[in-house]
């Protein structure tokens, strides 16, 4: 079988859509399946030397909407060489571009939204959700009802998409996420983070990793933390992430006159060891996000035997909620002060007993073999 995955980038500071190609490109690879990916990013760009999946940069895009003249072209010259195309988001050129080139073509393509069909949008920029309703009508609403399938990550995923707009109409299958397995070397990759960030040693310290932006509850977490601080001076809070829309400043004010400065960490956005490293130093991970598809760091946390404290905003909340895998709460200051209290009420062995649950929650339910085969096996049922 022969794939083509479409993107907007996989430029790995946007996120979690550009990583779950990646893995699940990587997993199908070793499957057997040929995977290639295009994308509207710049030939120069930095990331795209050494990507490890056979890339085709069609790019540089133009504009938020990221239009780019090659794609629609090259689609169409190349599309009848794949079994399937899958295209990963939507309210970008690329989908559009697939469902152009697609017109009087026998390959099928199948969407997977990640999450950006949900309602929250709607409620938080209402303005922006206005000028998407202009071009809804001929632009997303026929990339989804004419798509083979519209692969959700989660029932939740399913459920809050057809909330967002009121003409709608898609084949909707729900297919697995996850990621690798981590590497094994817990004790040396601590070392090595720890010895970069030498403030953190002999500290016990709540994560968060991810981007720095409004959606992600930032503010929350940090309020929270500054609530609860007081009942451990061991306590220390990582904010570990890229800031894309300027956000940083105002939390490090926030910080500052909540007076636990000197109790959180910027470092920025960690990648390959450190990032494991941040992973296996932790004590738990917190993520009180008002929308979140998936969240491959939640994922990536408990594959390291990490407890998660999320929002019940986070699409796989009930999963997590179910295995005791960690603590859920409304996406809050209360919500999220409350997860963080529960976690220092848990004695040693009851810490101890959560992260082995958040490990077989992870191996149970969001492993990259899970992902490809869960996959694979929708493609087939839905030809």
């Amino acid at each position: 079988m022969r794939l083509l995955e479409v993107l907007p980038s996989v430029d790995p500071q946007e996120g979690g859509t550009a990583e779950a190609v990646r893995q699940l490109g990587l997993e199908l690879d070793k499957s057997g399946v040929n995977v290639d990916v295009a994308t509207m990013d710049d030939p120069q760009d930095s990331f795209v030397s050494g990507y490890p999946l056979s890339l085709v940069p069609l790019g540089p895009s133009t504009g938020k909407y990221g239009y780019a003249k090659r794609l629609v072209p090259w689609l169409k010259a190349n599309v009848a060489k794949y079994d399937a195309v899958i295209v990963n988001g939507v309210w970008q050129y690329h989908s559009f571009a697939v469902w152009r080139a697609s017109q009087g073509r026998v390959t099928p393509y199948y969407v997977f939204p990640h999450g950006m069909l949900d309602p929250w949008f709607r409620h938080t920029y209402p303005l922006k959700h206005l000028k998407k309703w202009l071009y809804w009508p001929w632009a997303e609403y026929r990339v989804l009802r004419d798509a083979r399938a519209v692969l959700f990550t989660s029932e939740e995923e399913r459920r809050l998409a057809r909330q967002s707009f009121w003409l709608y109409k898609a084949n909707e299958r729900i297919v697995a996420l996850g990621i690798y397995v981590p590497p094994k070397n817990a004790v040396n990759l601590t070392a090595q983070f720890l010895a970069a960030h030498p403030c953190l040693k002999g500290r016990r310290f709540i994560l968060y990793m991810g981007r720095i932006h409004e959606k992600k509850g930032c503010d929350l977490l940090v309020q929270a933390f500054a609530h609860v601080a007081r009942r451990e001076p061991n306590l220390h809070l990582v904010v570990a992430g890229p800031d894309q829309t300027g956000l940083l400043p105002k939390l490090k004010n926030l910080a500052m006159d909540l007076g636990v400065a000197d109790r959180v960490s910027w470092p920025g956005m960690l990648r390959d060891d450190l990032k494991w490293g941040a992973f296996y130093s932790a004590e738990a991970f917190a993520l009180p996000s008002h929308q979140e598809n998936f969240g491959i760091a939640i994922a990536e946390a408990m594959s390291c035997g990490l407890p998660v404290l999320i929002s019940d905003k986070v699409n796989v909340w009930r999963e997590i909620d179910a295995d005791g895998a960690g603590f859920v709460a409304s996406d809050s200051f209360e919500g999220t002060a409350k997860s963080l209290g529960a976690w220092l009420d848990l004695d040693r062995q009851g810490r101890i007993d959560m992260a082995s649950r958040a490990l077989i929650c992870f191996q149970r339910r969001f492993t990259a073999s899970a992902m490809a085969k869960s996959l694979l096996r929708t493609l087939e049922q839905v030809k």
